[in-house]
């Protein structure tokens, strides 16, 4: 590993760590780095998922003041979430990431378009968090698969059905996104470390970029107009989504 391509994948890896913090992009960035620095694309694809783990330790530390009153919400998603990426981290290392690649645009486009509705009012910040229906925790386990076994914009999906089924704020929202699908990355994060081909040389670069960004991303999002943050995020999920249907199509 040059010292170009360590320096790349950590510049790549704090962009990575911006976008997947605040919007759920963050393999729109580091997924390319690692095939520029000459990784197969199935190595690539455990490597990135290895490092995000560092994406989500940085994007819970940098969301302390939205995760406060968030925990009890965390603790109703995340087993859910966990659950979903054991799953979907073994289907990934029983058959091809292929196999999503026609979906996988439509998806992304449907969570990007869905970010901009947000029909529920905004809520007393000082009342306590409503339960999840089944329907959010299903939603959620069904993300984890796809986080898991794929992965890009994972985040985008799953913002998008927590702002469409809670009344929360963009920020506290985007907080709990973090952690649920932080647990659900760390467990097939874990899967392919024993049993996947783990670059540990460009894993380590790039999970040190992805924890400076995380960790960055949060305090952005708490000092961004809302409206233009979903509109920022909902373009940049468009765009994934054209470049994933251009690709799987073409």
């Amino acid at each position: 590993m040059s010292f170009w391509s360590v320096l790349l994948l950590l510049v790549a890896g704090t962009a990575a760590g911006l976008s997947g913090s605040i919007a759920g992009l963050a393999s729109l960035f580091s997924y390319p780095a690692l095939l520029a620095v000459g990784l197969a694309p199935v190595t690539a694809n455990v490597t990135n998922t290895v490092a995000l783990v560092f994406n989500s330790v940085g994007s819970v530390s940098g969301s302390r003041p939205e995760l406060a009153s968030q925990w009890g919400r965390v603790r109703r998603l995340a087993p859910a979430g966990v659950a979903g990426g054991i799953v979907g981290g073994a289907l990934l290392l029983v058959g091809p990431a292929g196999a999503f690649e026609r979906i996988v645009p439509w998806l992304i486009a449907v969570g990007s378009l869905t970010i901009l509705i947000n029909p529920r009012p905004p809520v007393d910040p000082d009342a306590p968090p409503r339960r999840e229906s089944r329907a959010v925790i299903a939603g959620t386990f069904v993300i984890g698969i796809y986080g898991g076994y794929f992965g890009a914009a994972a985040g985008v999906l799953l913002l998008a059905l927590l702002l469409v089924a809670t009344s929360e704020s963009l920020a506290h929202s985007n907080a709990v996104k973090n952690v649920v699908l932080g647990g659900a990355n760390a467990v097939a994060a874990a899967i392919f470390a024993v049993y996947g081909s783990v670059d540990w040389l460009a894993a380590i670069p790039l999970a040190v970029g992805l924890f400076i960004g995380g960790h960055t991303g949060p305090i952005v999002v708490r000092r961004t107009p809302a409206r233009l943050l979903r509109r920022v995020i909902a373009v940049a999920g468009l765009g994934l989504a054209g470049y994933l249907g251009f690709t799987a199509y073409t």
